[in-house]
């Protein structure tokens, strides 16, 4: 019934959105560049070396509110030295998009309890790359659950409990099943 005092509460509100939204831009792109630069130090660790990691934040492409502000945000990487920095989701292969993840929950997850699943994270690497591998996936666990599918004993090595997984076929159906391991069997698998 009041158009005028509803025009005048939505341009408040928008001015108010605008507010937090440029307060937390700025925060997105302070902390961008630490991001980036703490990734491609984990980079370095995980078997790429030369390899670069950077988020970009820009204006979103809308003028619009967005429900999470005036942001994009883009995580950019190069796993190979001398190659430009390009969108994550079209550079990085599945080995390479396990180990940048394993590199991002580490550093993200300081004093956090959470359940991480990994699969592929060995993928292309052996010898002492995996150990270091196998060596983040237990600092990982300690301070959460970690699951990981690895045919790497460096990287089996570095964990708690062992699980093996079998998968039968018959001509009507495929079965999956999970045995846990005693110490013997962790040794002989």
């Amino acid at each position: 019934q009041d158009v005028a005092t509803i025009r005048r509460e939505q341009s408040e509100a928008l001015q108010e959105y605008r507010t937090q939204a440029s307060r937390l831009s700025e925060a997105r792109k302070a902390a961008a560049a630490t991001f980036g630069k703490e990734i491609t130090a984990r980079m370095q660790l995980l078997g790429m070396t030369g390899g670069r990691f950077q988020v970009e934040v820009g204006p979103h492409e809308s003028a619009e509110p967005q429900p999470h502000g005036l942001d994009q945000v883009e995580f950019r990487v190069t796993a190979n030295p001398g190659q430009p920095l390009r969108p994550l989701a079209k550079v990085a292969s599945g080995g390479e998009l396990s180990r940048l993840s394993l590199a991002v929950q580490v550093a993200c997850t300081a004093d956090e309890r959470r359940c991480m699943v990994f699969d592929e994270v060995d993928a292309g690497i052996g010898g002492a790359v995996a150990e270091v591998v196998g060596r983040q996936l237990r600092s990982l666990g300690s301070r959460g659950q970690v699951l990981c599918v690895t045919h790497l004993a460096q990287v089996a090595a570095q964990g708690t409990h062992h699980l093996q997984v079998t998968k039968t076929s018959s001509d009507t159906a495929v079965e999956t099943s999970l045995r846990k391991l005693d110490n013997e069997e962790k040794v002989q698998e």
